[in-house]
């Protein structure tokens, strides 16, 4: 970053330049992710809960990165590799793990497995199984704020291969489109 830019920053009173505390509350929650993921996979290789554990391991930073930037009120809409995701939009690891575990003190009261956590506090919308689904409805949150008069933003989390689903194209035209600017 120029020193223009961080003074443009400073100015509006914002800093895109973490310091070394925020640097190290991003590390912990790449290591307590790293640690909850690992958990899980030890708890689903010993047949603890059932259903589908697609883990995030080695990408955490992508979520702890991505979602730092974010406002309490913006929203998630991820993958089917959420745990990341909820855990650094605020969602506890407790939360987490009671929802995998099918326990009711779950965020979804245990009913939703490892593919659908959701917590409307902190902005998690919630996830599809569907490769490229999460990528409209992260759209429609959007309008639905532009609507309404909100600033808050949406994010949708996905992979290269969501990239080839029609999902992708056709909410990009949307997007695009003059009645969603």
């Amino acid at each position: 970053m120029s020193a223009t830019e961080r003074e443009a920053d400073e100015l509006h009173g914002e800093s895109r330049v973490p310091d070394k505390a925020q640097l190290a509350g991003y590390y912990h929650q790449m290591l307590a992710i790293r640690r909850m993921e690992e958990a899980l996979a030890k708890a689903y290789a010993l047949r603890k809960f059932g259903g589908f554990l697609h883990l995030y391991i080695g990408q955490e930073a992508v979520a702890v990165g991505a979602l730092a930037t974010l406002k309490p009120e913006d929203y998630v809409i991820a993958t089917y590799r959420e745990h990341a995701h909820a855990y650094a939009k605020g969602m506890s690891a407790k939360s987490i793990m009671a929802e995998l575990f099918g326990k009711a003190t779950g965020c979804s009261k245990g009913l939703g497995g490892s593919m659908h956590l959701v917590d409307l506090e902190h902005g998690l919308m919630g996830a599809t199984g569907v490769v490229g689904g999460n990528i409209p409805l992260a759209l429609g949150s959007a309008l639905a704020t532009r609507l309404r008069g909100g600033d808050a933003v949406a994010v949708s989390l996905f992979g290269d291969g969501a990239v080839q689903a029609g999902h992708f194209n056709e909410s990009i035209n949307l997007a695009r489109c003059g009645s969603c600017r």
